[in-house]
């Protein structure tokens, strides 16, 4: 039984978690639950359950997925926390104001999507420290033998982990680009580590939707491998309180930082997703138009091709992740429908961060999910 369900032993849990302990996005779900209050179990995604369970049921091979009291299978952290929003309003992880609603949802894209880089190379690039890889292979075997001896599912686990850790050179990882991913994962523990030194959370003292981005890779591949640990509690201690704090079950709950007012602590955070992610996410979107107008049909692939990007003064190549523009059509959705008002707040920020017009991007197709897969919504 999880934690958030053992709050309230006498309340069958109302969801089942379909997860694995080093599982990226499963962090981020598994938070969120403990975070709310929201009785769950967690069930260990092994490839048995993958296959008598996920993919019959999901249609995918992807975790983490939700099962309701009903029998409703939900798949993707983004869908699960939004669905389950709806269901448990108390609390809720979306600020009300202009400024931190967005802020909030470009926080869950640094998360969700740019932190893969870090979270991948620290995961997989360090095969010669040995009680770093045994513990990332022991883990992956648990995916095929859960119950083994644990030299037995390291021995699994080289197996199991093949294809994430040759997936390094489609995220951009190699051995030019290491040395800007590293520098540039340090200065974002350092700009944490001091917001987080008078801050609870991302915008005050209450999580909001951007902390659920950032503790998937925070917790889960950064907050848990054994470098990286030993990395994020030498350099940025408040930084991994924080990862401690938000796998609590039900913490108390402050407010917003108030006025709508977006921390100074947390700007140089912001101007470094712009700088270094958002020229990445405007190619995306104009190569992903072209692919669409090339191929006609509704179902878009995981990856479309590659592109090349700049890291500081390094251009590499990349693969290009339909996924990227689904989540960045979230804050782009927002701006788009707020009144007069709010907008004008929005533009101030952006104003701030460097470049009023820098999320002046409109796809000429949209993206939606069918099926727990993306498919173009104007065909």
């Amino acid at each position: 039984m999880s934690r958030a369900a053992e709050v309230a032993p006498d309340i069958t849990p109302d969801i089942t978690l379909y997860a694995l302990p080093h599982s990226y996005y499963s962090g981020k779900v598994r938070s969120y639950l403990r975070y709310k209050g929201i009785a769950y179990r967690e069930t260990l995604s092994t490839l048995n359950v993958f296959r008598r369970v996920i993919v019959p049921r999901t249609g995918v091979k992807y975790i983490p997925v939700i099962e309701t009291r009903d029998g409703e299978f939900i798949q993707d952290s983004t869908v699960i926390i939004d669905a389950l929003e709806s269901r448990y309003p108390q609390r809720s992880v979306y600020p009300d104001t202009p400024r931190q609603h967005l802020a909030a949802l470009l926080l869950e894209i640094l998360g969700d999507e740019w932190m893969l880089m870090p979270g991948m190379h620290y995961r997989w690039s360090f095969w010669h420290e040995r009680e770093h890889i045994d513990d990332v292979l022991e883990h992956f075997g648990l995916l095929l033998s859960p119950h083994a001896p644990r030299w037995l599912r390291r021995f699994f686990g080289r197996r199991a982990c093949r294809p994430f850790a040759g997936a390094l050179p489609m995220l951009g990882i190699t051995n030019e680009t290491i040395p800007e991913i590293e520098a540039r994962y340090e200065r974002l523990l350092d700009q944490l580590n001091a917001h987080f030194s008078a801050h609870r959370y991302l915008l005050g003292e209450r999580a909001g939707i951007g902390d659920f981005g950032l503790i998937g890779p925070l917790y889960a591949h950064l907050g848990r491998d054994f470098y990286p640990l030993a990395l994020m509690r030498q350099r940025a201690p408040q930084v991994y309180a924080w990862v401690q704090r938000m796998n609590t079950s039900t913490p108390p709950i402050g407010d917003y930082v108030a006025n709508d007012a977006i921390p100074e602590t947390l700007m140089p955070v912001l101007r470094d997703l712009f700088t270094d992610y958002l020229p990445i996410l405007r190619d995306t979107v104009s190569r992903l138009d072209q692919w669409i107008d090339d191929h006609p049909g509704r179902r878009i692939p995981r990856v479309i091709g590659r592109h090349r990007f700049r890291l500081g003064d390094i251009e590499a190549e990349r693969a290009i992740f339909p996924y990227a523009q689904w989540m960045l059509q979230r804050p782009l959705d927002y701006c788009a429908g707020l009144p007069t008002v709010p907008r004008a707040a929005v533009d101030d920020l952006l104003h701030a961060l460097g470049d009023r017009s820098a999320l002046d991007i409109h796809p000429r197709h949209r993206l939606g999910r069918e099926h727990n897969r993306l498919v173009v919504t104007d065909a």
